[in-house]
This record gives C-alpha cells, structure tokens and sequence, in this order.
C-alpha cells in the first residue's frame, strides 16, 4: 500500500518541496505514542473490518440477487469506464506535457498554467454543465437546429450525452491534470539529458518520444493515472447524471434507496476489490524503474521552435482541453449564475448551504491538519521505522473511495456514540448524539480519515526542510519533544501545514459521495444542493452554488502557479 502515499503527495506536494535535511530523532513516551498509533490504526482500520462485518449481515437472498441482478452490469459498467477514462486521461496528459515541454510557440505559456485549470472543476460540476448546454432543448442544440432549419429535436442526429461515452470523455477532459502534472515534471527536470543526446544522434521527433521519453515517463503516467482513476470509482455525481449505473451509483441506491444497508456494504466490498487491483496495476506499471542523480542536476530539454501553421496549430492543440474541461463549463456557471440572480435574486438556501459547507468542511480540515502535523512529525519524534509506518496507515484511507467509507464508518461511529451517551447519561443524565450521523460527527470523522494523507503529506515536505541542529538544539535545552515540535517546527513549517490545510479543505467542500451518505437529516452543503437540482432538472437554480465550490476549487490551481515558475525556472535554465 506504499503507493498509497505516493498518491496523496501528488497532491500535497503542492504546499512545499521536499528536502533531503532531516532532524535528528527525539524520544518521547513510548506508552503515549504506542496509544496514538492503536487510535490512528482503529480510524483507519475500522472501517474496512465493518464494511465487512455488515456484508455479512445481509439475508441469504441478497447476495444472489446482487450476482444475478446487480453486480454483473455494474462492475463492467464501472470497468468500461475505467479503461476508457484511464485512455483519455493517458492521451491528453501525456500529449499536454510533452506539448509544452518539447516546444517552444506564441502562447505556450499560457497554455501551460490553463492546462491546470480543470483541476478547479470536480468532475459532477461539469457532468452537470454539459447535461444542460448539449441537452436537446438546451442551449447548444438549440442553436444548432435553428441554423441548420431544423424543426424537431429528434431530427438531429446527434450523440447523446447521457451515455458511458460521453461520461468517458467529460470525466477525461476533468482528470487528465493528474497525468500532465507528473508526466511533464519528469519531462522538464530528469528527461532532458536523455532527450537531448537522442536527438544529437539523429532520432526523429517522434521517435525520441515514443522510445525515450514515454518509456522514462511511466512511471509518472502510472501515478497519475492511477489517481485519476481512484477519483472515477469515487465520483458520483457525474455518473448518475449521466444515466451510468457504476458501482458507486448502486451503493448510494442499494442504501438510501431500498434502505438495504448489508446488500451497500457487499457492493461496496467488490468496489475495494477494485481499488486494490487499481494500486496492484500501478505498482506493475512502475515496476523495475529507477533514476539515479538528484533532478536538479539535470540538464534541461531544450524546446523545438514552431511558427507560422505549426505554431498556430500547437496553440489550438494545446486550448482543446483548457476549452473542454474549463472554459465552458465555467461560462455556463456564470452566465447560469447571472441569469439566476437577476431574474429571482440570490438564492437564500446557498447562503446556510454555504455556512454548513464552512463549517464540515472546516472542522474536517482543522482535525486533519492537526493530526497530520503530529503523523509526519512521528519519524523525528520516535523512530524512522514507527514513524513511516503511521504515514503509511494515514495514506490507506485516501485510497478508501467516499461511498465505501461512509458505509465502514456507520458501526464504528455508532458503537463510539453510545459509549459517549452511555458516559454521559452516567454523569449529566443526557444522552446527546455528539458522534454519530444525526450530529454530523461522521461526515467529520469521514473527511478526516479519507483526506488525512492530504495533510501528512505537506507537513512532511515542511519538517523535512528544518535543520536538524535546531532540534537538537530544543533537547540540549531541556525541551520535550512535543515542546520543541510546537515552538521549533511549527513556527518553521507553517506555510506547508497552511497549503496542506488549503488543499484538505477544497477536497473536502467537492467531496460529494461521503457527504451524501454521511450529512445529517435536512442538512444541505453546497455539493448536495447542487446534485439535488441536477437530479430535478433545474439546473439554473443550481448554477450559484456550483460556481461557489468552483471557486473554492481554484485555490489549489493558484498555488500550483505560484510554486510552479521557481520550477520551471531551474528547469529551462540548468544549475
């Protein structure tokens, strides 16, 4: 499961680099870490153990009917879309990152940083853009019959949108960042030697790209593909709306649906299935490579010029995803979100829907950061053997998708509730539900166990950067070990746990299937306002709070171009 951490730092790295300085080990109490590591174990373990425990739990004709029924058509639904997801992401990140890597043309920098901006959409936002533009009475398709004369919208033969190809392809045109991030850091900082002495022997483009630079970039591809296609099992959203029944969509209907919690919990055992053949199929495609020598002593690849048509046509390579997976959606959102607005004011739902998102989604955050900070400190503070192996446990839950949490956390969270009503009922003769569904404790408790790697990951990347001698100079002071951890390296890494809590808290306002799930009765967060009115088709009154978790999605973009020109200044001009 070590690639597990591989694929949150894909994402936490954002916050800070990492450094090869590492602080001396202190001591600290064995009994007091040994407690930490049970309770992190419990968190992260549980869930999987009573996602099992409630299968088993289901009567003896749910099983049959969900092999006969249900399980078939879901799995090679859920198959299909991953292979061909899986290929759109390849083909457009790989092709993104060597485009504005191996080339030099007007514009190229600008398609540089908007190649990034599809992160900024979650992939249900867009499903729910695209359903009402290419709807046939939308906008688009509108348009077209009243250029083309025709009258009847069944007359234009057009492909439907709701279908596993068009969920292919807007999923792709969503994810494909997760690909062209690592893909072209490897193109920029370790393939331009390599490259360079291809071409210096006389290798076409082409084959410099196909027999150096795609085999050097697997293992990037693998990491990133792998990620984006965690993110396609977790998605919810998009595939509902898009009339594709995944194994994702069935969990939801199974339990809220036909109130059929044990039948949820045996789909959602073939979904972990599924994720672990996910992780075993990245790891096969990272096998046996290796680099030697540190990025920044490699020599940068220096870009082909293109002019004229060549020019002009890498330019609009370049704009077809930035188009696909930003432009347009986000034009319907804000135009959608004036319309709204202007015709029957701002809504005042989105405003307590936003204050719920704040607040989940903030208490989330605050206990991930927290917890994470303490995690990545635990190599320096015990041991380098104790301490990878609580990072390596945080970074199981990344891999758990929403839906299969939600389920493994009901048994766990509800045993916990009692204990503390049974507790407090003893002392206070009240018995208040602080833990459980009803309160919102476990949507929390959700955010913190799947987005916790998050965190671990930038705060790693931070303390990494202190100088050992400051922690040992905390000791020869007769500071404790959390002390010096507190008032040294805090105050040092603030700016890595700040971009880690950051990148938590936008993946916990977009996370829709664990909030789905988990959100208590009559309570509504901007992602669930906004699946409810797709699923009514009303999708204008929908526009304001998708354009809100949009925003909220740029923040990660924004950092990624500030952190990213120091980068990629080293990368073009060598050491």
């Amino acid at each position: 499961m070590s690639v597990t951490v591989e694929l949150a730092e894909t994402r936490a790295a954002i916050g800070s680099g990492a450094a090869d300085v590492t602080a001396p080990r202190l001591r600290a109490a064995p009994l007091a870490w040994a407690a930490a590591a049970v309770a992190l174990a419990a968190l992260i373990l549980s869930p999987v153990a009573s996602l099992t425990l409630t299968a088993m739990q289901g009567s003896g004709e749910v099983w049959p009917h969900l092999l006969a029924h249900v399980l078939p058509q879901a799995t090679m639904t859920t198959a299909l879309l991953l292979g061909g997801v899986g290929i759109v992401v390849v083909v457009l990140g790989v092709g993104a990152a060597w485009l504005v890597s191996a080339y030099e043309f007007r514009g190229r920098r600008l398609i540089e940083i908007g190649l990034l901006l599809p992160l900024a959409m979650p992939t249900y936002i867009v499903a729910f853009a695209y359903l009402d533009l290419l709807h046939p009475i939308g906008p688009a398709q509108s348009g077209l019959r009243d250029l083309l004369g025709v009258t009847r919208p069944k007359d234009l033969l057009l492909p439907e949108i709701r279908s596993l190809p068009g969920c292919v392809i807007l999923l792709g045109f969503v994810l494909y960042p997760y690909v062209y991030l690592p893909t072209r850091a490897l193109f920029l900082m370790q393939a331009g030697s390599l490259i360079e002495a291809a071409r210096i022997l006389g290798r076409s483009p082409s084959a410099v790209f196909l027999r150096i630079a795609l085999p050097l970039a697997r293992p990037a591809i693998a990491l990133g593909t792998s990620l984006a296609l965690m993110e396609t099992l977790n998605d919810i959203g998009a595939a509902e709306f898009l009339g594709v029944r995944t194994l994702t969509v069935q969990v939801y209907a199974t339990w809220i649906n036909r109130s059929d919690l044990p039948g949820a919990a045996q789909i959602a055992l073939v979904m972990l299935a599924m994720v672990l053949l996910l992780l075993a199929i990245e790891r096969w495609g990272r096998r046996g490579r290796g680099y030697a020598g540190s990025a920044q002593r490699q020599r940068s690849m220096a870009r082909h010029r293109l002019s004229g048509a060549l020019g002009l046509a890498a330019l609009g390579l370049g704009m077809v995803p930035i188009v696909i997976g930003f432009l347009v959606p986000a034009a319907y959102l804000v135009h959608s979100a004036i319309a709204r607005i202007s015709r029957l004011g701002f809504p005042h739902g989105v405003i307590a829907e936003a204050g719920n998102t704040l607040l989940y989604a903030g208490l989330g955050t605050m206990l991930a950061a927290a917890c994470g900070f303490f995690v990545a400190a635990a190599p320096s503070l015990v041991s380098r053997r104790f301490g990878q192996g609580l990072i390596r446990l945080a970074a199981l839950g990344y891999a758990l998708p929403g839906a299969i949490l939600a389920i493994g956390l009901l048994g766990p969270l509800t045993l916990a509730d009692g204990a503390v009503s049974g507790v407090t009922t003893t002392l206070f003769g009240t018995a208040p539900a602080i833990i459980g569904v009803g309160a919102g404790g476990a949507l929390v408790v959700a955010y913190l166990v799947r987005f916790l790697a998050v965190g671990v990951g930038a705060c790693e990347a931070g303390l990494s950067k202190v100088p050992g001698s400051l922690a040992e100079a905390g000791r020869m002071l007769g500071r404790t070990p959390i002390a010096t951890l507190l008032r040294v390296h805090l105050p040092m890494t603030w700016p890595a746990v700040l971009s880690g809590a950051l990148l938590v808290f936008v993946d916990c306002v977009k996370e829709l299937p664990a909030t789905l799930l988990l959100r208590p009765l009559n309570v509504e967060t901007l992602a669930t306002h906004l699946y409810g009115e797709a699923i009514r088709g009303t999708y204008e009154d929908g526009a304001v709070a998708a354009l809100l978790i949009v925003l909220v999605g740029l923040i990660p973009v924004a950092l990624l171009l500030r952190l990213g020109s120091p980068a990629d200044t080293r990368a073009q001009n060598g050491p």
